[in-house]
C-alpha cells in the first residue's frame, strides 16, 4: 500500500514536463486526502476484527460456563474418543458404578407444563430425565461414576408400533446392552414420577419443600432378596439424615408385568422422585439428597 511520500515520489517521477504549479498543488492536496482516507478504512478494519474476536469470545464464553455448553461438549469429546451410545451420557473416563435409566421417561410435572392436566403430565423435553441427568450429575460430583439413560422410549415405542404397557420391553435393552458394555456397574436405578397428588409426594425440610421418595421392589425377580435389602438400605439412610423425606417401599403383586427388569442385575430398584404437582426444582433438591445416600451405600459395597 502506498503512503503519501511514495505517492508524491511517483507524481514527480512520471511529470517530467515541468507543470504548472497550480496543477502540481491541486493534485498534491487531492492525492494526500486519498492517501488518509485509504488509512482510515484500514484503521476501521483492523478495529473491526479486533471487536468480532472479543465478541465471539463473549459469546463462547457465555455458552460454555452459563448455558450447559460444557456438558454438551465433554459429551460430544467423549463420543468421538471412546465411539460410546449415542444415548449414553458419561463426563469421566472411570468405569461407571451406578447406571440411571428411564422406562416412563416422559414423565412430567404439571407446574412446568403451562396448565396441562395431571392426566397430560407428559413431555418430550421437560420430564423425569432431567431429574436423572441432575442425579447423575450429583453422584459424579461426589465421585461416584454414573451413567444415566435418556431414550425417548415413547418414540421408540411409537416407531414399533407398540403399546406403553411394552415400554418395560424397550428399556430392557437398553438395560441389558448397558450392562454388557460395563460390567462395573454396582447399582440399577429405574427413575419415575410418581403418579400421586402433592400433598403425598411433598415434605418441608428446613423450610424448603422437597419431593418424597417411594422405592418399588419386584417380589417375582430372581434377586428380589438382594434388591429388597438394598431398598431397605437405602430407605433407612435416607430416613435417618432426613426424616419424612421418603415414603417406604412398596412391592407390587406378583405378575408377569411387575418384574421391572430386576432380574438383570443384583441392587436394581424402581424409585419415584415426587408426583405429578411437583417442580423440577423440589426434584433436584431430593437428588442431591439422594445421591448422598447412594455414596454412603455404595461405599459400604466397596
Amino acid at each position: 500500500m502506498l503512503n503519501e511520500k511514495n505517492l508524491m515520489n511517483t507524481i514527480r517521477r512520471t511529470y517530467q514536463q515541468q507543470p504548472r504549479e497550480e496543477f502540481v498543488v491541486s493534485t498534491e492536496k487531492i492525492l494526500r486526502q486519498k492517501a488518509r482516507s485509504m488509512d482510515k478504512r484500514i484503521q476501521v478494519k483492523r478495529l473491526s476484527a479486533v471487536w468480532s474476536g472479543v465478541f465471539l469470545f463473549a459469546v463462547a464464553f457465555s455458552w460454555i460456563f452459563l448455558f450447559s455448553g460444557k456438558d454438551v461438549l465433554i459429551n460430544a469429546l467423549n463420543n468421538l474418543d471412546e465411539g460410546a451410545s449415542s444415548f449414553v451420557i458419561n463426563s469421566t473416563k472411570k468405569e461407571p458404578l451406578v447406571f440411571i435409566y428411564h422406562t416412563h421417561n416422559q414423565e412430567s410435572f404439571t407446574p412446568e407444563l403451562n396448565g396441562n392436566s395431571s392426566e397430560n403430565a407428559f413431555s418430550d423435553s421437560k420430564n423425569i430425565t432431567l431429574v436423572g441427568k441432575k442425579l447423575s450429575e450429583a453422584l459424579n460430583e461426589k465421585n461416584i461414576n454414573a451413567i444415566y439413560d435418556d431414550t425417548d422410549i415413547a418414540s421408540v415405542l411409537n416407531e414399533r408400533d407398540l403399546m406403553f404397557a411394552d415400554s418395560y420391553l424397550i428399556s430392557r435393552e437398553i438395560l441389558q446392552n448397558t450392562l454388557n458394555e460395563h460390567e462395573s456397574i454396582k447399582m440399577v436405578i429405574d427413575l419415575h414420577r410418581d403418579s400421586q397428588k402433592r400433598e403425598a409426594t411433598t415434605v418441608k425440610i428446613n423450610g424448603k419443600d422437597y419431593a418424597r421418595i417411594l422405592f418399588a421392589v419386584s417380589s417375582i425377580s430372581e434377586h428380589y432378596d438382594i434388591n429388597n435389602e438394598f431398598a431397605i438400605e437405602l430407605n433407612s439412610k435416607l430416613e435417618e439424615l432426613y426424616p419424612g423425606i421418603t415414603r417406604g417401599i412398596y412391592l407390587p403383586g406378583e405378575s408377569a408385568r411387575n418384574n421391572y427388569n430386576q432380574d438383570l442385575h443384583p441392587n436394581s430398584v424402581l424409585v419415584e422422585i415426587g408426583g405429578i404437582e411437583n417442580s423440577l426444582e423440589e426434584t433436584y433438591r431430593t437428588a442431591e439428597i439422594f445421591a448422598e445416600v447412594v455414596k454412603q451405600v455404595m461405599d459400604d459395597l466397596e
